[in-house]
């Protein structure tokens, strides 16, 4: 993970010190310019917030962890996606069906990815200085959609219907695991992976490099056999998470991110305001590049939203004030996304009633906040708070007026109000 790390340090916030001024929060509050909401410009539908497992490296969640990573209730993570191995030998299988079945029992949507094919269907190459560079046999292309589809059929038959299975996590970062070019997946998508049973994701370049994914979707054979475009963020800069061309020709299909760590694996999940990192990243990955999922790696991980023990971190407060409340089948709508310096907004909504609006304070200093929902009769909102001593901890009830509601937003701090 070396390298990366770099990457990812590459293009990550610069982070605010503890030692900066104001840390203490006694600043003044600064006015804001209101937060216009309205539900009726609708974005895209949310299909969830989650992260991965794989027994094989790290172990397995525990009962009491599946709960807290798939549960909605107070401590919980709230997350509704599932990522998990494809395990190149069929003896391998079964290792992660136990959490995949709690997740789905707890509301949740899994997906899978593989690192490598089965070694019969692989040959080694050179690539560059790597001269013993892996590859999936042309020949073996069937072979290898047969596998997928005989992994969705193995899950199925016990309790998990996957939604989506991928052609390969990482073609373009693959010194430790199977290569593709851009050719070799449109040539996949075009004439092997209709024949797999469930939605098929694709290419999932771990920096959401375009020049992976504009193949599939300058392909119309190719594009019709994909139903997922997934990407990974690390050291993705923010000017390249907006997708033109998949605004363009995605039409029916979805945009997922499916693995990050932010804004690096080094650090203590737990540092604040670092953590605060993590919900502007979630932000900029909804408003700037409207992706309809986000998963992190590890669900427990010292730098993951689960700590090693088991309870919540810093990091995961920040991911779970998205996940418990932004739940699948929510529209992204229109928001004012940056109504101060450091403030970052985003609002959803889910049924005929329900408004959701994460509020990030990055500054130094508290912020008075007037958000306005357009045509909403609702008269109260419900709040939660993550800042420095607080962890997605109930605020009660703010009273709105015409769609109205002002409230101050701590310093350092996430707020979700959903009416």
């Amino acid at each position: 993970m070396s390298r990366r790390t770099v990457l990812t340090a590459m293009g990550a916030v610069p982070i605010l010190t503890a030692s900066a001024a104001g840390a203490s929060g006694a600043v003044a509050a600064t006015a804001a310019a209101p937060a216009v909401i309205d539900p009726s410009a609708q974005r895209q539908t949310i299909r969830g917030f989650g992260g991965m497992t794989h027994t094989a490296w790290i172990g397995d969640l525990t009962a009491a962890q599946r709960t807290t990573a798939f549960g909605t209730g107070e401590g919980r993570l709230g997350f509704s996606v599932l990522r998990i191995p494809v395990p190149e030998n069929q003896v391998d299988w079964s290792r992660d069906v136990a959490t995949a079945r709690r997740a789905i029992e707890l509301g949740a949507t899994v997906i899978a990815s593989p690192w490598n094919p089965p070694a019969r269907m692989v040959e080694t190459f050179v690539r560059g200085s790597q001269t013993n560079a892996r590859r999936l046999r042309y020949d073996m292309y069937g072979a290898y959609a047969q596998h997928l589809n005989d992994f969705n059929g193995f899950l199925r038959n016990n309790g998990v219907n996957l939604y989506g299975i991928s052609v390969q996590n990482e073609p373009d970062y693959a010194h430790d695991w199977t290569w593709w070019t851009p050719a070799e997946m449109v040539r996949f998508l075009r004439e092997n992976a209709g024949s797999i049973g469930t939605r098929v994701i694709a290419p999932e370049s771990f920096q959401y490099l375009k020049n992976i994914s504009d193949p599939i979707l300058n392909d119309s054979a190719a594009l019709a056999n994909v139903d997922i475009i997934g990407a990974h963020l690390y050291g993705t800069s923010f000017a390249n998470f907006p997708y033109p061309l998949f605004k363009q020709r995605g039409a029916g299909k979805e945009l997922w991110m499916t693995e990050v760590y932010h804004p690096n694996s080094s650090d203590s999940a737990d540092l604040w305001p670092q953590a605060l990192d993590v919900g502007e990243h979630i932000h900029r990955a909804m408003v700037d590049a409207e992706f309809q999922a986000y998963v992190w790696w590890y669900i427990r991980r010292s730098y993951g939203p689960m700590r090693e023990d088991g309870h919540i971190s810093k990091r995961g407060a920040s991911m779970a004030h998205f996940a418990r409340f932004v739940r699948p089948g929510y529209v992204r709508i229109e928001a004012t996304a940056n109504p101060a310096s450091n403030v970052y907004v985003s609002a959803y909504r889910g049924g005929a009633s329900t408004v959701v609006v994460v509020a990030i304070n990055k500054a130094t200093s508290t912020v008075s906040q007037r958000f306005t929902l357009a045509n909403s009769t609702a008269s109260s909102v419900s709040s939660w708070l993550t800042d420095a001593s607080r962890n997605v901890a109930s605020q009660g009830t703010t009273g709105m007026s015409n769609g109205s509601f002002t409230v101050t937003l701590p310093a350092r701090s996430v707020m979700t109000f959903v009416t």
